[in-house]
């Protein structure tokens, strides 16, 4: 990403926060949110052979599990709106395909995914003063 991007995306309202949710989907998408069980011999060939067309993303395991959290608990506060920023953010819908998942127009999702968005910062910002 450039610098000019990342100023358009400073200048933003929640920009960090959409960027953040943006490197959540990556790190979820790339198995890192899934707690799962893997036997040693996969283990020791999965990390032997080069990874060809891996998304990399700019986030931490730490942040990400913030964010996992964060996501959950809206999830569990509004069930629509934490679907939407699932799918959103985290399965990489556009969001005409989220709308039509839930039978509402690409405005409407699109106003439910920007709502999410500031639960989310809301919540990461609480967590924040906490610390």
């Amino acid at each position: 990403m450039s610098k000019r991007e990342n100023l358009k995306k400073a200048m933003k309202p929640m920009g960090d926060t959409e960027y953040l949710l943006e490197q959540w989907g990556w790190w979820r998408m790339n198995g890192m949110g899934v707690p799962r069980y893997v036997s040693p011999a996969f283990a020791l060939m999965r990390d032997n052979v080069q990874q060809i067309g891996g998304r990399s993303y700019c986030i931490t395991d730490d942040m990400a599990g913030l964010v996992d959290g964060a996501v959950a608990r809206l999830t569990r506060r509004d069930q629509v709106m934490g679907d939407c920023i699932w799918l959103y953010f985290g399965a990489k819908w556009p969001a005409i395909r989220v709308g039509r998942e839930f039978g509402i127009s690409e405005a409407k999702a699109r106003e439910l995914i920007k709502a999410g968005v500031a639960w989310v910062d809301s919540s990461l910002e609480m967590m924040r003063e906490a610390a």
